[in-house]
């Protein structure tokens, strides 16, 4: 599976985003997929997280309320809807997939075997 991340960019505090992660490959659908992201100085933290089915999602406490992910398996796509944006949520976000993970483990990065490029969001104050 190759993921390519786009939709970053510079964005007003309170300001809204959407990212999108195209995935190649025919088994997409069976596949969780992810975001983390990483700010400059900081490991790689968990955003939100959506099952193959798209019938769960999980979030960081952090971006609960404000988030939300999405899949469309017919694009072979997930999304990351991300409103009432602050200048904390600054960072390079990347998606990732997992063709099988455990319900306790959507929030661990080394739980996810593909990675896209990363796209950088920056939130002014």
């Amino acid at each position: 599976v190759q993921l390519q991340a786009s939709g970053g960019g510079l964005v007003q505090a309170g300001g809204s985003l959407r990212l999108s992660c195209a995935a190649s490959g025919r088994t997409f659908s069976s596949y969780a997929m992810a975001w983390f992201r990483q700010a400059p100085g900081k490991e790689r933290e968990f955003v939100a997280a959506i099952t193959w089915t798209g019938g769960r999602a999980y979030y960081a406490d952090s971006v609960q309320g404000r988030f939300t992910i999405s899949r469309d398996n017919a694009k072979n796509t997930v999304y990351l809807q991300m409103n009432s944006l602050k200048p904390e949520d600054t960072a390079v976000y990347y998606c990732g997939a997992s063709p099988r993970i455990s319900n306790s483990d959507y929030a661990k990065g080394a739980r996810y075997d593909y990675w896209g490029q990363g796209t950088q969001v920056t939130v002014s104050s």
